[in-house]
């Protein structure tokens, strides 16, 4: 099982060499492929061959490029993502509104579920605010609760003053955790079989991932509370690499232990499995300890 993040953040030649990701800068180091589930290319200093690309896409690696800020920019995503894809983009052009609408509810409910946890952990009064718009959560949020919710939310954790257009360093840390939680979902999607476009809420005609949009909405909070452990003045390499590292973080899902990659795994499952199935009981969502 995959689990391992690497991140190359400096100067380097990569290539394939008989199963390995070699890594040649100072010195030689080999990472056999079976072990990566996401590599991240920080630094434009960096070659690689397309022999090695070609290899991590057949192993549906996640490969996040960075732009010269180190903020990430693009990905590679393959054209083949499982033997059956043409049956199942099929599959998702037909769910239906009302499959779609059902699973969009479960989402956004569990979303505003784990924001009211968290402030419940910090101590926040605007807890029972959120337990109160729980409550209130009509089909297909068609009142606007998560709107609502995340409003509240931001602003108990930090301050009043601050808006997720503020142009600022926890905007750029959020911004940049979130990019990575949407590269995990992107490449689960499409090693599923499906495409990201077509999403369940989300629908912007400029969007390549509202798919992945949809999905990975409760799991935002994760990136949430490592920013707000951070308590840093300037998000530079060290804040990075924290948040690149939420997704070895171990979750409880359907039961288990996982780490956060193989959490996302499970949860796209059972979330496809109940749009196929018009069953909503099977979606899988993780628990975490605050």
């Amino acid at each position: 099982m995959s689990w391992r993040v690497v991140v190359i953040s400096k100067r380097a030649k990569l290539d394939y060499q008989l199963g390995y990701l070699v890594v040649r800068n100072e010195s030689v180091t080999k990472i056999h492929l079976g072990e990566i589930s996401t590599l991240l290319i920080e630094s434009t200093a960096v070659s690689i061959t397309t022999s090695l690309l070609a290899e991590l896409t057949k192993k549906k690696i996640k490969v996040i490029f960075c732009d010269e800020k180190r903020n990430p920019s693009s990905e590679l995503v393959g054209y083949y993502g499982s033997h059956d894809t043409s049956s199942k983009v099929r599959n998702q052009i037909q769910w239906s509104r009302n499959s779609k609408d059902t699973v969009w509810t479960e989402i956004v409910t569990e979303k505003i579920r784990k924001q009211k946890k968290l402030l419940e952990y910090q101590g926040k009064e605007e807890s029972k605010l959120l337990d109160s718009y729980l409550q209130e959560i009509k089909w297909n949020d068609e009142t606007n609760r998560e709107g609502h919710a995340a409003k509240v939310y931001f602003n108990a954790l930090f301050g009043l003053d601050f808006t997720r257009t503020t142009d600022c360093s926890v905007n750029s840390a959020l911004n940049y955790g979130y990019s990575i939680i949407l590269s995990a979902f992107t490449r689960e999607i499409t090693a599923n079989g499906y495409i990201t476009q077509l999403g369940l809420f989300h629908d912007n005609m400029f969007n390549q991932f509202n798919l992945a949009s949809d999905l990975m909405e409760p799991f935002r909070v994760l990136v949430d509370k490592e920013v707000l452990e951070m308590k840093f003045e300037e998000f530079e390499v060290d804040e990075k690499r924290r948040l690149v590292n939420i997704l070895n973080h171990e979750v409880v899902i359907d039961g288990k232990v996982q780490y956060v990659n193989n959490a996302v795994k499970i949860y796209c499952k059972s979330v496809f499995d109940a749009l196929n199935e018009n069953d909503s009981s099977l979606i899988r969502f993780y628990k975490f300890e605050l």
